[in-house]
């Protein structure tokens, strides 16, 4: 979303004129669920846009980490909580885009089972390696994978994360083999191409910058469609001549089916008010994010659009998690 969009969205919500008295809620502390565990890109997310909220709708948000199954765990305690508005959740790619491909069959459904609220961010995928990893550019790495297929591997926060579908994605277009190994987040499966345990994988500019800035790990292409503010020495993966390769995490608000929407509105009145936040700002830029302020119905779209577009990806790669 262009910078003025993003304005805009925000002092129209800013203006609207949503208040505890209109409906009587928030009444009492709401749980917002992170389908990730602790000290990644998305709970840090998730913390700072909910510290930010509780100003403006008096009340506290907990923060309830509830990761496993590709987020099918916390997604499905948000689907069958009661629709009143204290139980949120954040939502990625996974969730939106990419399960309802990756299952036969899943007990709930993005476009049918939640309610969406608001954007969140998007922020671009970077192929990363161990800075002793005998690759030092891309061309390197493409070669060395060539000429080693199977034998390298590459780490991922989960199965079915963006970060795993991206690197599928790249396996795909350029007709390479790496081994995937799955953690259970991001902060270890990072740990560990640090330390050199695991040689490389897609890592998400929320998590990554700080690594990849202190050259703890080396980033050799990114996954958007420009070269990125905060890492403009790195090139685009189509400027390294792989095509169609764009990769990003996008995340969300969503509550059960069936929200009240007036509180519905209310949570996206407040939600577009914190990411304009100054400190909400400052903290998104310097992880190299960018903000999706808006209304529920553009989040709508923007997720089934995705999910549009990554369904002949999975296909192609054939990656399926059950």
């Amino acid at each position: 979303m262009e910078r003025r969009t993003f304005l805009a969205a925000c002092a129209a919500t800013a203006a609207a004129p949503w208040t505890r008295a209109d409906t009587g809620y928030p009444s009492q502390p709401i749980r917002w669920v992170v389908p990730y565990p602790a000290g990644g890109g998305t709970d840090v997310l998730a913390r700072t846009v909910a510290e930010a909220m509780r100003g403006g709708l008096g009340q506290q948000i907990v923060v309830d980490n509830r990761p496993g199954a590709s987020t099918n765990i916390g997604s499905q305690i948000v689907a069958t909580a009661k629709p009143d508005g204290y139980t949120v959740m954040s939502a990625d790619n996974a969730l939106l885009a990419y399960n309802e491909h990756l299952y036969r069959r899943l007990p709930f459904h993005p476009d049918k089972d939640f309610t969406y609220i608001g954007g969140l961010s998007r922020f671009p995928l970077v192929l990363v390696v161990n800075p002793a990893f005998a690759a030092q550019t891309f061309q390197d790495f493409l070669a060395h994978v060539k000429a080693h297929p199977g034998q390298v591997n590459y780490a991922s926060p989960g199965n079915g994360s963006p970060h795993h579908l991206a690197m599928e994605l790249f396996k795909h277009r350029t007709q390479t083999f790496l081994t995937h190994i799955p953690y259970r987040g991001a902060a270890p499966a990072v740990q560990d191409v640090m330390g050199g345990q695991v040689p490389c994988m897609f890592l998400d500019l929320a998590a990554g910058l700080p690594v990849i800035q202190s050259g703890k790990v080396r980033a050799l292409a990114i996954g958007a469609a420009r070269r990125a503010a905060a890492l403009p020495h790195v090139p685009t993966l189509a400027e390294v001549g792989v095509a169609d390769a764009e990769v990003y995490a996008f995340q969300g608000l969503l509550g059960p089916a069936g929200l009240p929407p007036a509180i519905t509105a209310r949570l996206n009145a407040a939600l577009n008010q914190a990411l304009a936040a100054p400190e909400v700002v400052e903290r998104m830029r310097a992880f190299g994010m960018e903000p999706l302020a808006g209304t529920p119905e553009q989040f709508h779209a923007l997720a089934r659009a995705e999910a549009r577009r990554w369904g002949p990806i999975i296909a192609a790669t054939g990656v399926k998690l059950d």
